[in-house]
């Protein structure tokens, strides 16, 4: 992060003089600005001290204990004696300016509440501006944000960190064309770096200026590029210019460059679906799932593909398989303890979950993780294993009607006991709440297959473009995410 503004330099001309104090006093003040003006840090300190043994409760005095202890590198001290400054005079701009530096520099959200201060004293404070939008952007406040960065917009102008801040917030709010506008400057000011091209062409992209995008970014392809995200965006680039054979030439050189990334594998798949070259797809996920064999959104790729060449048993394999490696995320984002079924004691993991249920019955989640369990350890001559997972799916949907999750594995439960109707009704409920839910949508695949009515079956290929427009609204979230990935603090 860069350095705004060292507050501290301006302190000691900020400074109120003494009033109505003894002429003692008034030296010591003067002695003290005058050896920190000369650098004279130790004997500077020991004459803080000493007038603080005098008049312990001056806030002046701990605000140059402050100070100095700050410019020796002694920051975790320099805190707390501005911390004291501050109790004795709340609202003393140097205190106030001097620990907001310290905090600042951490990145630390305890300045925020300080920094309002500061401009409640001073709405023209131009540093104080722009820290707190700063730290509001990494908060994640970017309405806050915004509004400060546009009053000090002349001031940021050569703060490339801030550029970045504000044009990210800008990217978040929708406000796509001023964040293009700000990454343009932030090119301008940095235009050796990569980084800035990255991101600018990465909202050129959003907004499907596509010609733009790859002006910016044809200045990185060069022979030895080795990063696979600028690869990988260029090559959404050029399909979005129409040029599909540059776009797969440079995923394929992205995949080669980083072959256990699951993100290109699906862009390539996605390609492929846009272009009908199913064959071609199959086998790059093929050559994929030998690389990262437990990636869910592979199986679900290659599922997709099958499924575009009615080759529904193996569709339905994939989406299988992809659905049990989601729900073993599923159960581990829930920050459960699984230990004893990886050490294979899967029944010691369902005593234990069954007593926790016991304990709390009135907890959605405790009924969802029983049934998941229950059904990793359901075989076909477990018939009692698959009721109770179908009865704590359940309760679970009881307690929380909108829990999408359980109403996914409710669906899966009900296929595999053949109740097919139930199975439906639970795919359709779960995309009520959440028109995106994937797991739903092949479910309904899975479903609308083993229908007799003909009308029933030619609903698959709408559901099955439905799922690859999921898909790749999966994939542009996974570009946004990557945006200043490549900055250097």
């Amino acid at each position: 992060m860069h350095r705004i503004l060292a507050y501290a330099s301006l302190l000691l001309t900020v400074f109120a003089p003494p009033v109505l104090k003894a002429q003692e006093g008034r030296s010591a003040v003067a002695v003290i600005q005058s050896l920190i003006r000369s650098k004279d840090y130790d004997q500077a300190l020991r004459k803080t001290r000493s007038a603080l043994r005098r008049t312990p409760n001056d806030y002046r005095l701990w605000s140059f204990q402050a100070i100095i202890l700050s410019k020796t590198d002694h920051k975790p001290e320099a805190g707390v004696a501005f911390e004291k400054a501050l109790r004795l005079a709340p609202n003393y701009p140097p205190a106030l300016q001097g620990r907001v530096e310290l905090l600042y520099e951490a990145q630390d959200a305890h300045a925020i509440p300080l920094l309002e201060r500061l401009l409640k004293i001073n709405p023209g404070d131009e540093t104080a501006h722009e820290m707190y939008a700063v730290l509001q952007a990494k908060q994640g406040n970017c309405s806050a944000a915004i509004t400060h960065f546009r009053s000090v917009s002349k001031v940021i102008a050569n703060h490339p960190a801030s550029l970045e801040a504000y044009g990210d917030c800008l990217a978040r709010a929708k406000e796509s064309e001023k964040a293009i506008a700000v990454f343009k400057q932030l090119l301008v000011l940095l235009p050796e770096e990569t980084y800035p091209k990255y991101d600018l062409a990465t909202l050129l992209i959003d907004c499907k200026k596509y010609g733009d995008a790859l002006k910016v970014l044809e200045p990185l392809l060069v022979a030895d590029q080795s990063d696979p995200d600028i690869l990988s965006l260029a090559s959404e680039a050029y399909e979005g210019a129409g040029d599909t054979p540059k776009a797969v030439a440079l995923l394929r050189q992205a995949i080669v460059l980083s072959p256990t990334t699951a993100d290109y594998y699906s862009a390539f798949a996605l390609l492929c679906l846009d272009h009908e070259s199913f064959q071609v797809g199959i086998d790059m996920m093929n050559f994929g799932l030998q690389r990262i064999p437990g990636d869910a959104s592979l199986y679900l790729s290659r599922g997709l593909l099958y499924a575009q060449v009615a080759e529904y048993e193996k569709a339905e394999a994939d989406f299988r398989t992809a659905e049990v490696l989601d729900s073993k995320q599923a159960l581990s984002s829930y920050a459960m303890d699984l230990s004893e079924l990886e050490k294979h004691q899967p029944e010691k993991a369902l005593s234990q979950l069954r007593a926790q249920v016991k304990a709390h019955p009135e907890s959605a989640r405790h009924y969802y993780l029983l049934a998941e369990l229950l059904d990793r350890d359901i075989s076909g001559d477990r018939p009692q294993a698959l009721k109770e997972a179908i009865g704590s799916a359940q309760s679970a949907l009881k307690l929380k009607p909108d829990f999408v999750p359980a109403r996914d594995l409710l669906a899966r439960l009900y296929l595999r006991s053949g109740q097919y109707a139930l199975a439906a009704e639970q795919c359709h409920l779960a995309l009520h709440y959440d028109p995106a839910d994937q797991s739903a949508i092949y479910h309904l695949i899975m479903l609308l297959r083993r229908s007799e009515k003909s009308e029933e079956r030619g609903k698959i290929p709408e559901l099955v473009k439905r799922l690859s427009a999921l898909q790749q609204a999966a994939r542009q979230q996974e570009t946004d995410r990557k945006r200043f990935r490549l900055v250097k603090e």
